[in-house]
């Protein structure tokens, strides 16, 4: 995935190594010479944080978790905070099902729409509608002109510089036409989309953010929504403004390795993210990868905030659950009932989406 920082040789030693290495999804070596579907091995979760179970006790006894602080706030949901890790804010259930529902939407039919970006551009440059691409069935196809005639004092002369683009067909066109040009299906194309970024669109090969690429602003609906989310973590006299975010996709066995987010200007604003989707484990560690991290589970609808000391700490998501039993996603299910939502129902049940947007200046 993306942003992983760069790591020593010695990184599988460090605390933040063997913790992502516990929960990393493996398969029982039994299942690799069988004809059976391969079970993932059992993994300890009992020291997961879950904050499901922490707001569910404290609304029926009052009981919190040593550590753990309710925090007072003008939001109109609860609010945890870690006494360990100062400037860490977890929002459970801070989305109704319908808003889930929607960012899900707007993450696969919009959000990767140029000129925003996504990891796809670096080979294909943009592309247009990829998710209803995939559901029609299409394919990429590349396509190279013909080297063109151009003129010079000398004469004319031949471009030896083919132009290369790519272009969707559907598979019968394909089928029929018998192209020898090189080709991917958008549905392996949408499976392998890991990030898209929104707004100011970060440099990855340069690790800044680009101004001067063409962007769209975020949308007011999810600025709106992030500058409330933020609330909690900003100073009552100053507002969080939402100016580049990026919505990252995991699938099966995806990982997003211990990183810092640390390319903003200012580390006391927060990053509000967003988890929609399948269940995951998020790491929360401290200023070494030596600190051992706390391990916590992300449900759909769930907002963490990360400000001031905690966007110094090394955080990543070793694990998503996209097993039935795990996924925890049946309301998601149960709202994407119609037809027309048949294919985001597909996509969901094995997929987590993280929407992070960030104040960058």
């Amino acid at each position: 995935m993306y942003g992983s920082a760069r790591v020593s040789d010695d990184s599988d030693r460090t605390a933040f190594r063997k913790a992502e290495k516990k929960y990393k999804l493996y398969y029982d070596d039994t299942s690799k010479s069988s004809k059976k579907k391969k079970q993932p091995k059992r993994v300890d979760l009992s020291e997961v944080l879950d904050f499901k179970s922490i707001l569910k006790s404290q609304v029926e006894n009052g009981d919190l978790l040593p550590g753990i602080i309710h925090l007072q706030s003008d939001l109109d949901r609860p609010v945890f905070c870690l006494e360990s890790r100062p400037g860490f804010f977890f929002i459970p259930e801070a989305l109704s099902v319908e808003e889930q529902c929607q960012w899900i939407r707007e993450s696969l039919n919009n959000f990767p729409q140029p000129p925003n970006r996504t990891n796809h551009n670096a080979f294909y440059g943009p592309i247009q509608d990829l998710f209803i691409a995939a559901n029609e069935n299409k394919v990429l196809v590349e396509e190279v002109s013909v080297p063109t005639s151009v003129e010079s004092n000398s004469g004319p002369s031949v471009s030896n510089n083919n132009v290369h683009r790519w272009k969707f067909y559907g598979e019968h066109a394909m089928s029929s036409g018998g192209n020898p040009c090189k080709s991917v299906s958008a549905a392996v194309l949408l499976r392998k989309l890991r990030w898209s970024t929104l707004g100011l669109q970060f440099d990855w090969s340069k690790r800044n953010y680009d101004v001067s690429l063409p962007h769209n602003k975020i949308p007011v609906a999810l600025c709106q929504l992030a500058k409330r989310m933020a609330e909690p973590a900003m100073l009552k006299e100053e507002q969080f403004q939402p100016e580049a975010a990026i919505v990252n996709y995991f699938g099966i066995g995806d990982t997003l390795g211990g990183h810092l987010d640390d390319m903003e200007a200012d580390w006391s604003k927060p990053i509000v993210s967003m988890s929609l989707g399948c269940k995951a484990i998020f790491l929360l560690g401290g200023k070494s990868r030596e600190d051992p991290p706390l391990a916590m589970f992300l449900r759909s609808g769930d907002i963490v905030l990360m400000a001031g000391e905690a966007r110094e700490c090394f955080h990543g998501v070793p694990r998503i659950f996209t097993d039935k039993e795990h996924a925890e996603i049946t309301p998601i299910e149960l709202q994407f009932s119609h037809e027309d939502d048949h294919c985001f129902l597909e996509y969901i049940r094995t997929s987590r989406i993280n929407i992070n947007i960030r104040q960058v200046f």
